[in-house]
């Protein structure tokens, strides 16, 4: 059983509840999130369990813990050198949001942690698939989302250009 996942907050927005397994952890967001990240890399697959991690992201304000504290694991990125912080919950472990030093004041959100996860858009305008080069076989990457073979943005901050296919791509063995 899940909590109302939908209240008026703050000058009209809508704020969206998520939480843990064992719901000793809970929050909301604010509004929107600002975009809508599907990250294939190694990290992320290891830290879900799956093929990969969708990650609505939000400045990081716009999330509210309104019932517990999340335990916190620190991670250096092998990529960029910088620390990540997952923010779990102790008792059943749910991964919930992180948080990175490279994008101070944003967070990123694990999107099946919404009690309802299909309440934001996905669109080609505010998605983006990053570390395509990581996908796993029988991935589909859909036509004109915006594809980054690693990051999206260089570590000097600079954006990368992204390739978009006009029909969806199916990820192959790789030789």
């Amino acid at each position: 059983m899940t909590e109302d996942t939908t209240m008026t907050g703050h000058a009209g927005h809508s704020l969206h509840a998520g939480g843990c397994l064992c719901g000793a952890i809970r929050y909301t967001t604010d509004g929107a999130p600002l975009r809508v990240t599907y990250c294939h890399c190694r990290f992320c697959q290891r830290s879900t369990g799956s093929a990969y991690l969708i990650e609505p992201v939000f400045e990081r304000q716009k999330l509210v813990l309104t019932r517990g504290t999340p335990a916190t694991y620190e991670h250096v990125s092998e990529g960029s050198g910088k620390r990540l912080t997952i923010n779990f919950c102790g008792t059943c472990g749910t991964k919930l949001f992180l948080e990175g030093e490279r994008f101070p004041g944003f967070c990123n959100v694990f999107a099946g942690t919404f009690d309802d996860p299909n309440w934001f858009a996905r669109t080609p305008e505010n998605s983006r698939h990053i570390f395509v080069d990581y996908a796993q076989h029988g991935t589909v990457l859909p036509a004109g989302v915006k594809l980054f073979a690693q990051h999206a943005i260089r570590l000097d901050g600079t954006p990368l250009e992204p390739v978009v296919h006009d029909q969806p791509r199916t990820i192959g063995p790789r030789d």
